[in-house]
């Protein structure tokens, strides 16, 4: 069964690109140690989440993952335990905050959502059609439990998604041009909202992208939406930025999406993630 301990599990780290992690603090304490450093606004605009924060019903959806992950599915009643998400088959602690990440077995950069497909189709033989793929959003969803799961093995971990190989760097750049691109029947853009401090959506501050202390909470997904009673991904994120921008539909796990998120884990590289976090 999943254990919150396991988010506690010291480790250390030997390499300057994750000197501000710490895999022992849960995300509580990661999120605290932010505030304490910056004076923000936005990290500190709920006391309400960062109270409950302890008992987040994400630990639930996590722990369900983890029993996804172990268990024997689908058409070649395989586990996910082979699958690769960048440091070797079944190996998940730090893996999410490497991703996006080039994927030889592919050839293509993939995110945790695009690459647990791949693997639930090619481990498991299950297709597109069949509900483990695609129901993608909700906390009731195969998806979001394994997502959850995996990515809550990387809290406290420094975001650093690899940029060795040139499809890494030319995707990083690709959603770059996308964050910054306006258009939509608002000429939005990504940066419209996330571009400078003080801003906000009603009564919500938004994050400043140009703040990494604020935008590593900002891109700390999964995460339980309050306000959706819910747990959601990058990807769903994503779409939702993409449609208050009135923007056209963007499509999961699709080039440009994982662009995007690689742009924005690019952003917050050297702070901690915070997995899983509580938002509004």
């Amino acid at each position: 069964m999943f254990n919150r301990t396991l988010l506690v599990l010291p480790v250390v780290l030997a390499f300057a690109a994750t000197a501000s992690a710490d895999p022992s603090m849960a995300p509580e304490e990661v999120l605290q140690s932010l505030i304490d450093k910056v004076d923000s606004k936005y990290l500190t605009q709920s006391s309400q989440n960062i109270m409950m924060m302890p008992d987040n019903p994400a630990y639930w959806v996590a722990e369900e993952g983890e029993e996804l992950f172990m268990e024997k599915r689908g058409p070649k009643n395989a586990s996910l335990e082979g699958c690769d998400f960048g440091k070797g088959p079944g190996v998940l602690e730090g893996a999410y905050t490497e991703m996006p990440r080039y994927f030889a077995d592919t050839g293509k950069v993939m995110d945790l959502e695009s690459r647990l497909v791949h693997c639930m189709m090619t481990l498991q033989g299950f297709s597109k059609k069949d509900a483990a793929i695609k129901k993608r959003h909700g906390s009731g969803s195969d998806m979001m439990k394994l997502q959850t799961y995996i990515g809550s093995l990387s809290n406290g971990y420094a975001w650093n998604p690899p940029m060795d190989h040139p499809m890494e760097t030319a995707m990083r750049d690709a959603g770059k041009e996308l964050f910054y691109r306006r258009a939509g029947t608002l000429d939005f853009s990504c940066n419209t909202c996330h571009g400078d401090t003080g801003k906000r959506i009603r009564a919500s501050v938004l994050p400043n992208i140009n703040v990494p202390e604020e935008w590593t909470k900002a891109i700390s997904w999964p995460a339980f939406r309050v306000g959706h009673d819910n747990v959601r991904s990058s990807q769903h994120r994503v779409r939702g930025c993409y449609w208050q921008m009135r923007q056209g539909r963007i499509e999961a796990t699709s080039d440009a999406s994982i662009a995007l998120i690689s742009y924005w884990t690019d952003a917050a590289r050297g702070q901690p993630a915070i997995l899983p976090d509580m938002k509004r």
